[in-house]
């Protein structure tokens, strides 16, 4: 009777073992880190500012050869801005939805 209980122990210890050990490799291959969230300001910000640079830019090229009653510069400035915005927001989204899925691995 007492090699029932170790067999139990070594079955248990195996398996949080196991669980353990996925956590850890997770941990160290998710790349969660400090950097990574810099980088990700860096990503967001980028997605944001080259659309609305690249949208006054035109506008403005616009506004100096095609003369109409509205600001292409303004126009496009905005739709830059709108353009800008929305895929950030995808990325975030994106990466939020990767988040969410590697937790739900790691509470399984």
């Amino acid at each position: 009777m007492e090699k029932k209980p170790e067999i139990k122990e070594s079955e248990f210890s195996r398996k949080v073992g196991e669980k353990e050990s996925l956590k850890l490799k997770a941990r160290n291959n998710s790349g969660r880190s400090v950097l990574y969230g810099l980088g990700m300001f860096g990503l967001v910000g980028w997605s944001v500012a080259f659309p609305t640079v690249a949208g006054a830019l035109i506008g403005i090229w616009l506004d100096k050869h095609y003369v109409v009653k509205h600001s292409w510069t303004l126009s496009l400035l905005v739709a830059g801005l709108i353009l800008g915005c929305a895929f950030a927001w995808h990325w975030i989204a994106r990466e939020d939805k990767k988040i969410q899925k590697d937790k739900a691995k790691k509470d399984e």
